[in-house]
């Protein structure tokens, strides 16, 4: 089984927690922790207030990846 459920949603930054982990915040409320992936720890980190796009599996909703445009 080759096929990795996810799903992609906007969020924004509410808070940073350390270099690699933010808080964000759902359009419906939901709060999760989005941590950056090993390939984007060298681009840019979002600021506090950005609207990003978080990759987040269906079986834990509490956190997910953050996904880091090469044009950003």
């Amino acid at each position: 089984m080759d096929k990795k459920e996810t799903i992609l949603l906007e969020a924004c930054v509410v808070s940073v927690i350390d270099k690699h982990a933010f808080d964000a915040e759902l359009s419906n409320g939901h709060r999760l922790v989005a941590f950056l992936g090993r390939d984007d720890f060298d681009k840019e980190h979002p600021q506090v207030g950005a609207t990003v796009t978080v990759e987040m599996s269906p079986f834990d909703m509490s956190k997910g990846r953050l996904v880091i445009d090469e044009e950003q």
